[in-house]
């Protein structure tokens, strides 16, 4: 056992020194870093405020029943009110936002944050004040419908003075 053991680290050692850090394929180019999708088109004023693009990614025709988008908000920008009757869930990929439902706090969104929508729960979702902000949109069960757009989000609601 022991043996094995000193066997396995002196290969991992080898290929650790072997590698260098240098890609195993000498073809192999790096990627540069950048938005995974692009921005796709712009959204439409009369569901958000500021700059807001959509790439839809997969469409409502699809056969897997849901709904998914890359959605980039300008620095300042935001959705409306809305609800979803299956919920949303979005997949904060760059930048800083907030997310808020209807009656509780607003929450301050990262990079890397999962939010979790439930089914008919009024909310909106935006970039902050000065930080674009990119999430994957997803709309599961679309036999339910998709959403249902409401009020623009106020000025003291999207600064945090309600």
């Amino acid at each position: 056992m022991l043996r094995t053991a000193i066997g396995l680290c002196a290969l991992l050692g080898l290929g650790t020194l072997h590698g260098s850090g240098q890609p195993s394929n000498p073809t192999a180019t790096a990627v540069a870093p950048g938005p995974i999708f692009p921005k796709g088109e712009r959204a439409p004023g009369q569901h958000f405020t500021g700059t807001v693009w959509v790439n839809s990614l997969v469409a409502k025709q699809s056969p897997y029943q849901c709904v998914v988008g890359n959605v980039v908000f300008e620095a300042g920008a935001r959705t409306h009110w809305h609800r979803h009757p299956s919920g949303q869930l979005l997949l904060v990929t760059d930048g800083v936002g907030y997310y808020q439902e209807k009656g509780q706090p607003k929450r301050l969104v990262h990079k890397g944050d999962v939010i979790k929508a439930p089914p008919g729960v009024e909310h909106w979702h935006d970039a902050s004040l000065k930080q674009p902000m990119t999430h994957l949109a997803i709309v599961p069960n679309m036999e339910k419908g998709t959403v249902t757009w409401l009020q623009p989000v106020t000025e003291q609601q999207y600064r945090g003075t309600n």
